[in-house]
């Protein structure tokens, strides 16, 4: 008995080890399998385990700056704040209550309770980790996200993310354009500059990787990898950010007093060729697209100029050594054996006048004798289309440029030429050969992008040189040009355009237009235009203005000068004193408070009260920052030319707390921000200074960062009355409660 028992113990042993032995080599086979491959049912345990431990970040990049001449943001990359409500109960901070949430939220994102808890309540059937609170949480501000912030909401989070900004909203739009997202979310240009220079602007973000434990922290050896971002190119603007501004407010003005169909400006520096100030009514701003009118006018639409083609009619003859000022020709109607041209007042003209006068009165009759007469029509035409290249487009640097229409297939469309009719070109066309009149016969090539610079490497990838494309007229010539074009200011059709104190040289224009293939009848129906430069003995300045169909009450000649000169005599004036050009002195000069424009001196180390003193003086504002009395720190710098009325910041030694920024514009706050050693400050909105994220008094350390959000006058307004009703109602509950 003692023995069986003893047998089947024997025999289970065997089985057992057997087996234990039959597992062991199985998972020694498994072991050397798995090595070998390095799979397990099908997965790549590599790349599973690589999936598994590692992390990764996006490192975000920004789209190129676009800046003006004086490295003034005009279209940046700013943050924004998108709202999250984490809805997932395993994770620490998410909603409990999505009713209570939505009560919170609701006044603060302009949106209704009843959507907020239904994107919250949706979200949790849908077993969704987190869900985006839009429309109203979509690209807050940086105020707006404080404010969310502030009302203490569990899980409730933020997603930063960039949008494209443009502080200067209806600010040169037809030439910068604007960027949006595809339908992929891709952010590309869609229009203007942003979309001809979409390949350098474009960013690339970056990647941060590293190996992490379950929990997702960084292993003490990481095996980081970091690919880094790259920013696009930051591309330099010939447009002056204050003479645009000179003229966008000059046209908005007249935008509204006069309704006219469109208008175009453009200032031009005649030595250089350098665009700086171009613009177009109808404009929009790219900040909300609110586009009616996609054509830059200025380079793209090509119509008959009118008188001011005469300039150059009248300078070929110069040249020519044909041009007799003094002779004298009966006005009123000149006719040929085919053609017939009168003059702008009727077959009566102005009786037998010297050709001179002609020009003064802008006479038809005399432009067409000098082309049939004088010059002869194969010189005038080697002139328009060799000389001034009228037949070509100038190349200038942005997108959309149109070329002219030279008609050249009758007498009367010669004649016609001569004085501005017949034939079309573009605005920018006759800038590029106005360069010439103004700059001793060297005619410059239009330009508006300077230079394009690589954030990444610091590398020049464009950089535009001023370029000469022709000599059509000797500098006797040019100086003759504009000694007669100043008597049409002074004594004919241009006296509208006399500035006090500079000598401006120049020619009126009244160009027919048609419709339908028709000419339009009726006074409003023309297009209205001048042409000047200043000052006239150099002039330093052009400025290009054509307003169409703008709505007159006075049917006369001269009427159609009056809303132009609106637009130029303001432009002209304020740009000739902030570049400091005197009539006297043509050269550009740092000359104190002398001349029209106030040239800043270095006064690091003065007295902050002698020097208070002395700026305001001169017509400036001063504000001193800063519980000593010698100045440590400016802006504007040394060598900035300044107009009487603006704001000069000093910060002295000492505890410098923060000022209240309240209605400041964006040039003044970063002004200031320069003054104060802050770090460039981020904007929100656009406008004036609303909210500061350094607040009002606290003490200022050197490099802070500083948010501030603009809002529109209006918004400002009302809530500047909010806070000022708030206030008297706190005072009045206090006295209530003191009662």
């Amino acid at each position: 008995m003692i023995e069986k028992k003893s047998s089947n113990i024997n025999k289970g042993a065997v089985i057992l080890s057997l087996i234990f032995v039959l597992l062991f080599f199985l998972l020694i086979g498994r072991y050397f399998y798995l090595g070998w491959t390095g799979k397990a049912e099908g997965v790549d345990l590599e790349q599973w385990a690589e999936e598994k431990w590692t992390r990764s970040n996006k490192l975000d990049a920004n789209r190129g700056t676009i800046y003006d001449r004086n490295g003034e943001p005009i279209a940046e990359d700013i943050p924004s704040y998108t709202v999250i409500a984490i809805l997932n109960q395993d994770y620490a901070n998410h909603i409990e209550d999505p009713s209570k949430a939505a009560s919170k939220l609701a006044p603060v994102l302009d949106m209704s309770e009843a959507r907020i808890r239904d994107l919250l309540e949706s979200g949790i059937e849908r077993e969704a980790f987190q869900v985006e609170l839009g429309p109203g949480g979509d690209k807050i501000s940086h105020s707006k996200m404080e404010e969310v912030k502030a009302l203490g909401v569990q899980g409730i989070e933020f997603n930063r993310k960039t949008k494209r900004y443009y502080p200067n909203q209806d600010f040169a739009s037809h030439i910068i354009g604007f960027a949006a997202n595809n339908d992929d979310g891709t952010r590309t240009g869609a229009m203007g500059l942003e979309k001809a220079l979409d390949k350098y602007l474009q960013e690339e973000d970056g990647m941060l990787k590293y190996q992490s434990d379950s929990a997702g922290y960084k292993l003490p050896d990481p095996n980081e990898v970091i690919k880094e971002p790259k920013h696009g190119a930051s591309v330099y603007l010939t447009i002056d950010e204050k003479i645009q501004l000179f003229l966008e407010k000059a046209m908005n003005n007249v935008d509204e007093e006069y309704s006219p169909e469109r208008m175009i400006g453009i200032v031009a520096d005649p030595k250089t060729g350098q665009i700086l100030a171009m613009s177009n009514r109808p404009s929009f701003n790219p900040n909300i697209r609110d586009i009616t009118n996609y054509t830059n006018f200025a380079i793209s639409s090509a119509f008959e100029p009118g008188s001011t083609m005469k300039i150059f009619t009248l300078a070929a003859a110069i040249e020519e050594g044909v041009y007799k000022g003094n002779d004298e020709y009966k006005s009123g109607v000149y006719k040929t054996k085919y053609s017939s041209v009168g003059d702008h007042n009727g077959r009566k003209g102005w009786g037998t006048i010297s050709y001179d006068e002609g020009v003064r009165k802008s006479s038809n009759v005399a432009f067409a004798k000098i082309a049939n007469e004088q010059l002869g029509f194969d010189k005038l035409y080697e002139y328009i289309n060799n000389r001034w290249e009228f037949d070509e487009k100038t190349g200038i640097n942005i997108p959309g440029e149109g070329n002219s229409v030279i008609q050249d297939y009758s007498e009367i469309d010669r004649l016609a030429t001569a004085f501005g009719q017949g034939s079309a070109i573009t605005p920018i066309q006759q800038i590029q050969a106005a360069t010439a009149i103004a700059n001793g016969g060297n005619m410059m090539k239009p330009y508006v992008i300077d230079k394009m610079v690589d954030p990444n490497s610091k590398k020049t990838i464009q950089d535009a040189e001023p370029k000469t494309v022709g000599t059509p007229i000797s500098s006797e010539t040019a100086k003759k040009v504009r000694e007669i074009l100043r008597t049409v200011v002074t004594d004919g059709t241009g006296k509208n355009y006399e500035l006090e104190g500079y000598d401006v040289a120049g020619k009126t224009g009244t160009a027919q237009l048609y419709e339908n293939g028709k000419l339009m009848s009726g006074w409003d129906n023309y297009l209205f235009s001048f042409l000047g430069m200043a000052p006239k003995d150099d002039p330093r300045l052009i400025v290009y203005v054509a307003i169409d169909r703008p709505d007159l009450d006075d049917a006369k000649y001269e009427s159609g000068s009056v809303p132009v000169s609106k637009v130029f005599n303001p432009v002209m004036k304020s740009s000739l004193q902030y570049l400091n050009i005197t009539p006297d002195e043509s050269s550009v000069e740092v000359q104190g408070s002398s001349g029209n424009g106030i040239g800043l001196d270095d006064l690091t180390g003065e007295s902050s009260i002698e020097m208070k003193k002395k700026l305001e003086e001169q017509g400036l504002q001063v504000q001193v920052f800063g519980e000593g009395d010698t100045i440590v720190n400016q802006a504007p710098f040394a060598g900035t030319n300044l107009l009487k009325g603006e704001t000069v910041f000093l910060k002295t030694d000492g505890k410098v707390t923060m000022p209240d920024l309240t209605g400041m514009s964006r040039s003044e706050v970063l002004r200031l921000a320069k003054a104060l050693d802050l770090k460039t400050p981020e904007f929100t909105g656009s406008g004036f200074a609303a909210l500061q994220s350094i607040a009002k008094g606290s003490a200022v350390k050197e490099n802070s960062p500083l948010v501030v959000e603009l809002k529109s006058p209006q918004e400002l307004k009302k809530m500047l009355e909010e806070a000022s009703k708030e206030k008297e109602k706190k005072e009045e509950d206090k006295k209530e409660k003191n009662n």
